[in-house]
């Protein structure tokens, strides 16, 4: 059965992109795993200039806060803490679609400097939607107290954006973080994010649907990530590109995962 933007609220869209009205600033996107001191992280940042609700349609809580830096307003949205962004929960499609559509001018993800492998893969999730990505390594302190050497340098050199070791709590690294969020933002400072690549068959398939995809959507919708959500079978992908982009042509969406025109 077919999918088309009518089935679909357009409202949502508007509602998502909201704080992308703002005349003199920037929207930040905060995205990292449970227990990472995310939270921590947004509280320091914004002090008490931030306010809570649900996101449109869920039961989700939404964080927003602000704060100021040289001379700029941003608006900091705190998204659901989540393991990934494969939408296999409302946390991780809220999460998705708000750093897919959205389009925040920088997504901060911030990981447990005492376990990273576990939460890179959250930031590479994140890198192939958006190069305008920053890493928190967060709770370096806690990794110093258990002998934990993080070299920042070289995992910022490996993953292709920048990486600012922070101890949340004392308020150690944020200036740097906000610093570097503020080039980032403005684009006076680019980055080139490592991609995942995958054996021959995968990618011949990869580049089999974005073929396909590529005419179909928007310029700043990445076909590669697109293709690879289809790939993996989840079909809420198409539902809130139908759902969020006022850019695309009337569409259908079958069961082989074709994307194709009405």
């Amino acid at each position: 059965m077919g999918l088309t933007r009518q089935s679909c609220s357009n409202n949502a869209c508007r509602e998502i992109v909201a704080d992308k009205k703002l005349k003199d600033g920037f929207v930040i996107a905060l995205a990292g795993n449970p227990n990472t001191g995310k939270s921590t992280v947004f509280n320091a940042l914004t002090g008490l200039n931030q306010h809570t609700g649900n996101w449109p349609g869920k039961t989700v809580l939404k964080a927003e806060g602000s704060f100021s830096h040289r001379d700029k307003r941003f608006t900091l949205v705190d998204l659901p803490g989540t393991y990934s962004l494969l939408a296999n929960s409302v946390d991780e499609q809220v999460a998705r679609d708000f750093i897919c559509f959205a389009r925040p001018d920088v997504t901060i993800v911030v990981t447990d400097s005492t376990c990273l492998e576990r939460n890179l893969n959250l930031v590479l999730q994140v890198m192939e939607i958006t190069p305008r990505v920053v890493v928190c390594a967060n709770l370096i302190d806690e990794a110093e107290r258990k002998k934990i050497r993080v070299d920042i340098d070289k995992l910022a050199k490996e993953l292709g954006v920048p990486v600012i070791a922070t101890a949340a709590r004392e308020g150690r690294g944020l200036s740097k973080l906000k610093d570097i969020v503020y080039e980032l933002a403005n684009g006076s400072l680019k980055t080139s994010p490592k991609m995942v690549y995958y054996d021959s068959e995968v990618e011949k398939s990869i580049e089999k649907i974005e073929n396909q995809l590529r005419p179909l959507l928007p310029k700043w919708l990445n076909s590669r990530w697109v293709a690879l959500r289809l790939l993996e079978g989840d079909q809420s992908i198409i539902d809130s590109i139908i759902k969020y982009s006022n850019e695309l042509p009337e569409v259908t969406v079958g069961r082989d995962v074709n994307i194709c025109p009405q």
